[in-house]
């Protein structure tokens, strides 16, 4: 049983940093602080 879940937990954290890299490659980063500087402009009254 214990080794079953060690499996799944490797599994799905090479899947997380598979995505992460693919995220990265797709520019979403960029998105993400693009999307993220509008919202406090918008918060502080700027935007």
């Amino acid at each position: 049983m214990m080794k079953k879940k060690n499996i799944i937990r490797i599994v799905l954290a090479l899947a997380s940093i598979l995505l992460i890299v693919i995220g990265l490659n797709e520019g979403g980063f960029t998105d993400v602080i693009n999307k993220a500087v509008r919202i406090c402009y918008e918060c502080i009254g700027i935007g």
